[in-house]
């Protein structure tokens, strides 16, 4: 089951969530600003 994750695009430091699923296929990503294919899933805060 797909998650929510954020991700942050290299090119342009804009930061967005898109669904993500750590078990499934690999999913090339574009950011919705910029378009570009440079996206990093941030590390979620560890919850205390």
């Amino acid at each position: 089951m797909a998650e929510e994750a954020t991700f942050k695009c290299l090119r342009c430091g804009h930061e967005f969530k898109m669904p993500f699923d750590p078990k499934g296929p690999l999913v090339e990503r574009a950011c919705p600003k910029c378009q570009s294919n440079s996206v990093r899933r941030m590390k979620e805060e560890q919850k205390k």
